[in-house]
């Protein structure tokens, strides 16, 4: 019976290592240990990341919103809850744009948000 080798699974293996470290500096790109450590590493980091990048985005959203309606006005919580209380179902990366692209549009909408706190 012939002896079977890994060698083709084993090539495979370390050519996915190397072609994903293609551009990484020194022996992360060339020496298969190393380079599959710092493989590893950054799919840890992008696993990561594509997590907090949703909380990052929520944060600049939040941040614009509550500097358009301080214009306004209005608090982010009293403005938020006055679109709520007004039934207005915009959410917030929506009102962020409308914030940074359409001022006057966002102050009608502030506008809203008063009256419906105000009633």
């Amino acid at each position: 019976m012939p002896r079977s080798t890994r060698a083709v699974a084993r090539n495979k293996r370390k050519k996915k290592v190397f072609s994903t470290a293609k551009g990484y500096f020194g022996g992360r790109k060339n020496l298969y240990r190393t380079a599959k450590d710092a493989v590893e590493k950054g799919w840890e980091h992008a696993y990561r990341d594509r997590k907090k990048k949703k909380r990052n985005f929520r944060r600049l959203w939040i941040t614009r919103i509550n500097a358009a309606a301080r214009q306004n006005d209005l608090s982010y919580s009293r403005f938020m809850n006055g679109l709520r209380v007004a039934g207005v179902e915009l959410d917030r990366k929506a009102l962020a744009d409308l914030a940074i692209r359409s001022p006057d549009a966002f102050a009608s909408l502030a506008d809203r948000a008063r009256s419906a706190l105000d009633n």
